[in-house]
C-alpha cells in the first residue's frame, strides 16, 4: 500500500508540473490521496502513541512546506498538514460522545479547512473521517462516491471521481489488499519520501525555468 501511494503521488505531481495537458497522469494520481487517508485511519487506530504520531506528521509537513511551495508556486498548506489536522480532530472526537457537539466540531473544522489553504479542503477531511469510521464494504464505497459527487457539483472535480478506485479495492478486495499491506516500506523511506520528492521537483522546476 505504501509503495503504491508513493508511486501514484509521484506520478500525479510529475503530471501536474511537466505534463499538465495530459490528464492520464492526474487520473493515476487520484489513487494516492485515498491511500494516505486510509493510512491515517490505520495509524490513528494502531499507533502506540498518538501524540508522537501527530508530532511526526507535523514534522513531515513542516519539512515539506518550502519545497512544496517552490515546486507548485502556491501558498497552500501541503497535504500532510491536512493529515496532521485530521489526526488531531480524531483524537478530540475520541474523547467525545457521538452527538451534536461532535457534529458541530466536524462542521467547524470543515469550515476552517475551506477558509485556510489546506490542500483538498473539507473534501480531504471528510474522506479521512469516512475511512476512520466506516468499515470496508459497500457503505464505505457509497460514502466516498457521494463525497466525490458533492465535490463534482461544488468544485467541478471531474478527475477526482477516479479516486473511488482504491476505495473499491479496500472494500471488495481484502485478499489483494492484505498482500499489498504486507509489502512494508522502511520507516525512513515512508516518512521522508514526501519532503524529499518535493525538494527534487522544486530543483527541477527551478532549473527548467532558468
Amino acid at each position: 500500500m505504501q509503495l503504491l501511494a508513493m508511486l501514484t503521488m509521484l506520478i500525479d505531481h510529475v503530471g501536474l508540473l511537466f505534463f499538465p495537458d495530459q490528464p492520464l497522469w492526474r487520473i493515476i494520481g487520484r489513487i494516492a490521496f485515498p491511500l494516505y487517508a486510509y493510512a491515517l485511519a490505520l495509524g490513528h487506530r494502531h499507533t502506540s502513541s498518538r501524540g508522537k504520531y501527530v508530532l511526526r506528521l507535523l514534522g513531515i509537513a513542516a519539512l515539506s512546506q518550502i519545497p512544496y511551495q517552490l515546486a507548485f508556486e502556491t501558498n497552500e498548506l501541503n497535504v500532510v498538514f491536512s493529515l496532521c489536522a485530521a489526526a488531531i480532530l480524531l483524537r478530540v472526537l475520541d474523547g467525545l460522545s457521538p452527538g451534536w457537539i461532535s457534529y458541530a466540531l466536524i462542521a467547524l473544522v470543515c469550515a476552517l479547512f475551506e477558509v485556510f489553504p489546506f490542500e483538498y479542503g473539507a473534501y480531504g477531511l471528510l474522506l479521512m473521517l469516512i475511512f476512520n469510521y466506516m468499515k470496508p464494504g459497500p457503505m464505505l464505497v457509497g460514502m466516498h462516491l457521494l463525497l466525490n459527487l458533492a465535490a463534482l457539483f461544488a468544485y467541478g472535480w471531474v478527475i477526482q471521481l477516479f479516486s473511488i478506485i482504491p476505495t473499491m479495492i479496500i472494500a471488495y478486495g481484502p485478499n489483494l489488499w492484505r498482500r499489498l499491506e504486507s509489502w512494508r516500506m522502511p520507516r525512513w523511506l515512508w516518512r521522508t519520501f514526501y519532503p524529499a520528492h518535493l525538494a527534487v521537483l522544486a530543483v527541477i522546476v527551478h532549473l527548467i525555468g532558468e
